[in-house]
């Protein structure tokens, strides 16, 4: 075995010794994405693009399958645009990018590097939108965003990343609010059934939601460190950007009317949710439905049926091709253990192995990532049966998912208790609030745990005391350090 090959079995920290760590390994080991020469940005290598590709694209046929059109807007923003927004400018300020030359010249008016697209995008809306004949409007958009972060971390939280935005417009506040919650439930289905991440949906506090939002609604997931991530939002933005920017229509009565607006989102940090949902100390654990390469084949070789196993390797990638995404490692200069160790640590969800005696059998040697169970299938059964496993392995990521959200939820009814349960076990904390912002941010400023969503379907009617306070209410809320 090459050095270079020595190099690469080489186990990755283990999540219990360093989770931190074992994710920026992975990452990097996996060849998903490589450090830029510019602070918190990221070059996505194909690896990690494939598997952005294919959430892109599962994601995409939901959101036009409920009518909305995809467009593109301009990267630039003028800066007086985003400051006749006084709320929203206030809340992203301190991640804006400026450009303040073009060329050798100093511009006039320095343009911001979108942080998000509300004020070019109102802009526009502003001149589309004339008449309630022109309601609906239902647009989103593909593209990068920059926030100048201070601290960055891969995929998670980087200057520059890729997301869709959805931003439409209606013609009533309970058009607006239905477009909301429609659009939250798209995310929950396509979060918890492409990607096998069990999350749960709820309105964000007012102290948590979006600079000029009416409403913030959230989805939130848990880690296998015991942290939450957002893993989407969706929000009301009511009348305050269209106030701003003079979104009007006229109405059926011939009367001028302010329209009402949503804006909603997923990012490039999905990826960074699936490594830390479902990733081991052996690697990834990709769900099948993302995965860039589904069944991985390994042919075991030997001088004399050389020539024998890679026929039959080629006919197996041919017959499969159709209804999987499946990849022959033909490659010389690697043992077959090596190249196991490299699929397993990509996190392909199956490894099938062909070799002289499964030839002598007519069989295939079957390896599941996500229990490691081996089975041998008749060859001619394979084509027919994968699909099936591959299915399998989807819903056992998901069930193994919500077992450990569930395993890692605590309920508590005071504050010693809440304390104790962040300082040695994490996870989510379901607990009663009194619903002001003072408990709140005493709760964060003390614990650094923030108040993750209330959530939509409330699990418990019956009153109880705020965990901070004392105060009695009916308000319980999900809290939970996050990322």
């Amino acid at each position: 075995m090459s050095l270079n090959e020595k190099e690469f079995v080489k186990e990755v920290t283990p999540r219990a010794v360093d989770f931190s760590q074992w994710y920026i390994d992975l990452v990097l080991k996996t060849e998903l994405m490589d450090y830029a020469p510019i602070k918190g940005c990221m070059a996505i290598r194909p690896y990690g693009y494939a598997i952005w590709e294919n959430m892109q694209q599962l994601l995409d046929k939901r959101i036009k399958a409920t009518g909305h059109q995809n467009a593109y807007f301009p990267l630039f923003i003028p800066q007086s645009l985003l400051q006749k927004e006084a709320e929203h400018v206030e809340g992203f300020a301190p991640e804006v990018a400026l450009v303040t030359h073009g060329g050798d010249e100093k511009l006039n008016e320095p343009l911001v590097v979108r942080p998000t697209s509300e004020a070019i995008i109102c802009s526009m809306y502003a001149k589309w939108v004339q008449s309630w004949r022109d309601l609906p409007l239902l647009i989103n958009q593909w593209c990068n965003v920059v926030r100048w972060e201070k601290t960055t971390r891969p995929f998670l939280r980087t200057s520059e990343f890729l997301w869709q935005e959805g931003h439409t417009v209606h013609a009533t506040e309970e058009e607006a609010e239905e477009e909301t919650l429609k659009m939250l439930g798209v995310y929950k289905d396509f979060v918890e059934t492409e990607l096998a991440v069990p999350v749960i949906s709820g309105l964000k506090t007012e102290r948590e939601k979006f600079a000029g939002a009416l409403k913030t609604y959230t989805i939130e997931a848990l880690m296998a460190d015991g942290k939450a991530l957002q893993a989407g939002t969706s929000h009301n933005l009511g009348q305050h950007f269209s106030r701003v920017f003079g979104i009007q229509y006229l109405d059926t009565d011939k009367q001028l009317k302010y329209a009402w607006q949503t804006s909603w989102g997923v990012s490039t940090r999905l990826i960074g949710a699936v490594i830390m949902v479902h990733g081991d100390d052996r690697g990834l654990k990709l769900p099948p439905q993302i995965a860039p390469v589904q069944a991985v084949i390994v042919p075991i070789i030997t001088k004399k049926k050389r020539e024998e196993v890679f026929e039959k390797c080629r006919e197996l990638k041919t017959k499969l091709a159709p209804k999987t995404r499946v990849q022959l490692d033909d490659r010389e200069g690697y043992s077959a253990g090596w190249k196991f160790n490299e699929w397993e640590m990509k996190g392909v969800p199956l490894r099938l192995e062909v070799g002289p005696r499964d030839l002598e059998r007519g069989v295939v040697t079957v390896v599941r990532r996500d229990t490691g169970e081996k089975s041998t299938i008749p060859a001619g059964e394979l084509p027919q049966r994968l699909p099936h496993i591959l299915k399998e392995i989807q819903d056992n990521l998901f069930r193994q998912a919500l077992a450990f959200r569930e395993e890692n939820t605590h309920f508590v009814q005071n504050y010693a208790e809440f304390q104790e349960i962040l300082q040695e076990k994490m996870g989510l904390i379901k607990a009663f609030w009194c619903g002001d912002a003072a408990c709140e941010e005493k709760i964060k400023d003390e614990t650094k745990a923030t108040i993750r969503c209330i959530p939509l379907e409330p699990e418990q009617k019956e009153k109880g005391a705020c965990l901070f306070c004392g105060k009695e209410n009916n308000r319980m809320v999900y809290f939970a350090r996050a990322y």
